[in-house]
């Protein structure tokens, strides 16, 4: 099967959907944040192992337990993905951190801090334009 095939895009897909439902509902460790989003999932084309990119809305130590308590159960996960995608090989699952979405929730303060600025700056000029 060639990397950017289409099947392993819908196997990447359907993973990633059941992963993400497995992790929300049925995972009861308390390491596990509830801002746990898998963001993508890469499985090899010889579906042999998976690499799941996983964001923690939270700090470096939420981050860190969330890791952990993803690598704890990852035997059930596996057992539960075999159970839901029918697939000749279940992938052994190795999880990435990915700080893609907390970076996005930083730029998008980041830039309604600046707008706020600006228009305060504008608000300010538009005040001493009219005083004059």
């Amino acid at each position: 099967m060639r990397k950017n095939s289409v099947k392993l895009n819908r196997i990447n897909g359907e993973v990633q959907r059941v992963m993400a439902e497995v992790i929300r509902a049925e995972i009861k460790d308390p390491r596990i944040a509830p801002m746990t989003s898998v963001t993508s999932v890469e499985v090899a084309p010889d579906l042999k192992t998976c690499k799941a990119y996983i964001s923690v809305l939270g700090d470096e130590e939420a981050r860190k337990a969330t890791l952990e308590g993803l690598n704890s159960a990852v035997g059930f996960l596996r057992a539960q993905i075999a159970k839901k995608v029918n697939l000749r090989i279940t992938p052994e699952i190795r999880f990435i951190p990915d700080s893609s979405i907390a970076y996005g929730v930083n730029m998008s303060r980041r830039i309604d801090e600046v707008m706020n600025d600006q228009r305060a700056r504008s608000r300010e000029r538009d005040g001493e334009e009219t005083q004059e």
